[in-house]
């Protein structure tokens, strides 16, 4: 039986549907993490109510050549998924939205916006159109990704009590590309130097075993290249014996497929 019996459990995982909405914004601020992460800020009188109040949601940023005169329009334009890392009013009153982009040389569109776009660039944003909320305290969390996961790594941290059992593991590429993650416990991140993307998390869920399990019931997010599914789902179902109807588990992105995004 599984030991996450639902009726036992001490938390339930709550989607909500939104309103789909598009809004206009502007560039207006970069900041460097490492060589290949960088944060961007846009604002925009739109992005006013922008938010929902779940702790996982995804929105999608249109990146057209020139300022579109209609929505349809933008719709047409090249677009990429994202985690909306946070957001609100500035100082002086202007509704602000931030994104992290983990940074692919020049390769995809998203990628070379973030990098180069001239501050004043236009782009358009997308949903959420669903949201994901924690409801109750998990008694354990693991949450583990690559460098496309961190946005929402970050959110689901702040979630963690003080005192609750967990673990955070982070692929990177190197010793240089480690970021500060705001967390109750320690990031143990994971380098895989020039191993192909996803292996050096998915060998670190290998090797982790009943022992290792934060709580009884804990809160599990894995989220990286889509071959980290089936790892994480052995170590979740196999080894720690829960279900997954209250985990989430996601390919972010595909090997060779610039197009892909997962469902959320």
């Amino acid at each position: 039986m599984s030991s996450s019996n639902t009726d036992t459990a001490t938390y339930r995982l709550e989607r909500e549907s939104l309103d789909l909405r598009f809004r206009s914004a502007t560039l207006t601020g970069r900041e460097w993490l490492s060589e290949h992460y960088v944060r961007v800020r846009v604002e925009g009188e739109e992005l006013a109510g922008f938010g929902s109040t779940g702790h996982d949601d995804h929105i999608r940023i249109f990146l057209p050549d020139e300022r579109p005169d209609t929505v349809d329009e933008l719709r047409q334009a090249p677009s990429r998924e994202f985690t909306p890392l946070a957001w609100g009013t500035t100082a002086a009153g202007s509704p602000y939205l931030d994104l992290e982009f983990a940074l692919h040389g020049d390769e995809g569109v998203a990628s070379v916006w973030a990098q180069r776009a001239p501050l004043g660039a236009f782009c358009g944003v997308g949903g959420p159109r669903g949201a994901l909320r924690v409801e109750g305290e998990p008694d354990g969390w693991l949450l583990a990704g690559d460098e496309t996961a961190i946005p929402q790594i970050r959110r689901y941290a702040q979630l963690i009590p003080e005192d609750a059992p967990a673990l955070i593991l982070v692929e990177v590429r190197g010793a240089a590309h480690q970021l500060k993650i705001d967390a109750p416990v320690p990031v143990e991140f994971v380098n895989r130097g020039g191993a192909f993307p996803g292996t050096a998390l998915a060998d670190a869920l290998g090797q982790m075993d009943e022992d290792d399990r934060p709580g009884e019931d804990p809160f599990v997010f894995v989220a990286a290249e889509q071959a980290i599914v089936k790892p994480a789902r052995a170590l979740v179902v196999d080894r720690w014996g829960l279900d997954l109807d209250r985990r989430v588990i996601k390919g972010y992105w595909k090997s060779g497929d610039t197009e892909y995004h997962a469902a959320h």
